[in-house]
């Protein structure tokens, strides 16, 4: 039973506990956050936003703040061995940490959530500096992932205290990302409906999509997955979790680089998705193939669409339809060496879904790209 809302005794009106105004930031832990900032800088046109470490006070780490309209990307590095930071890069190898939620109050984000048994990650803390202060708690999610509920109503410094302007001379141009559609994570075996559990009745979010094994499934393998979201619809959080087949799925290659459970991919939503991949591709950002024929019959399946098919092939876009609209997505090919962390480039028509009918054409070709490394 979700525990969504709870009732004003004043007005009998339900009222969100753990009101969410959106994604606030997604840090990186990583072995190199210099290079790491870099890439993301060159290949996705994220603009230098802060910069922390030993010349800012910050002795045992540095990190690297960048910004693209509503999104914030910040890559954590450790300076020494023996830590946190360091044996989270040491057994997942770079990936994702912290999904930072922004909150009016910070202080009753974690009350509201520990009360209902969340894992505590981090008391509430005020941090403070010349531009004012900013307030920060967590929990744990799954695996070693963390939720952290940033309020920074009174703050107005480029990203938040202990980290000062970074301004670089190198700084490429914007590719059109605009914000966190949505964050999906794998958990293991039999995991899925814990965590769907730990999001309705600590946080206070919804079921609104499932997928069984029937409807994310190729000749080989299988998943499910159920897509979790907030009171305003502004945090969306897929969870997947292996489903039998005949060969290794791609929940199960995840789970097995990464040593545990953990963020999957990251959907970055664009008001131009042909205009956006396309400088993508030119920057090296490299993408699944999609079969030539997949666009044969796209018009008869997804009806009427703005763009032309053309580029839409070219570049290897899907589309799909719902009942309010359509949308267009395209994945990208496991950013790091190991077979893990990849992201979604996504453009809604006023679809509201998550393009189930084009999961047959995308996993199989996730599959041929398992099967290249010998993982299938």
């Amino acid at each position: 039973m979700s525990t969504l809302a709870i009732r004003d005794s004043r007005t009998n009106k339900q009222v969100d506990f753990l009101p969410l105004l959106g994604t606030d930031y997604i840090e990186f832990y990583t072995g190199n956050a210099k290079q790491a900032a870099h890439y993301y800088q060159s290949a996705f046109g994220f603009q230098p936003l802060a910069y922390a470490g030993p010349e800012t006070g910050m002795k045992d780490k540095v990190s690297y703040a960048l910004k693209q309209n509503k999104l914030v990307f910040v890559f954590t590095t450790a300076l020494r061995t023996g830590n946190s930071i360091a044996d989270h890069v040491y057994l997942h190898g770079d990936g994702i940490k912290i999904l930072a939620l922004r909150v009016d109050d910070a202080v009753s984000a974690w009350e509201e959530t520990m009360k209902r048994g969340a894992k505590n990650y981090s008391e509430p803390v005020t941090l403070h500096d010349e531009s004012g202060e900013l307030t920060l708690s967590g929990i744990y999610t799954y695996g070693e992932t963390v939720h952290l509920f940033v309020d920074r109503n009174n703050y107005k410094g480029a990203f938040m205290p202990g980290y000062r302007p970074w301004k670089p001379y190198y700084n490429p141009s914007e590719t059109g990302l605009q914000y966190v559609d949505h964050c999906v994570g794998n958990v293991g075996w039999n995991r899925m409906e814990p965590w769907v559990n730990f999001y309705e009745e600590v946080m206070g979010f919804r079921n609104i999509i499932s997928f069984d094994d029937k409807d994310i499934s190729t000749e080989y393998s299988a998943l499910m997955s159920k897509v979790m979201s907030n009171g305003n619809g502004y945090v969306k959080f897929p969870i997947n979790e292996p489903a039998e087949g005949k060969k290794k799925s791609q929940v199960e290659e995840y789970l097995d680089y990464y040593n545990g459970e953990g963020v999957q991919h990251v959907a970055m939503g664009t008001n131009n998705i042909v205009e956006t991949v396309t400088l993508l591709r030119e920057r090296g950002v490299e993408f699944l193939q999609i079969p030539s024929s997949y666009y044969d019959d796209l018009l008869d399946r997804v009806g009427k669409i703005d763009e032309d098919i053309t580029p839409l092939k070219n570049l290897g876009i899907l589309v799909d339809r719902d009942d309010e609209g359509y949308l267009l997505q395209i994945f990208t090919k496991p950013v790091e060496d190991r077979p893990t962390l990849f992201f979604e480039i996504i453009q809604r028509k006023g679809a509201k879904s998550f393009g189930k009918g084009n999961f047959k054409a995308l996993f199989e070709a996730i599959e041929r790209e398992q099967e290249l490394r010998g993982n299938l």
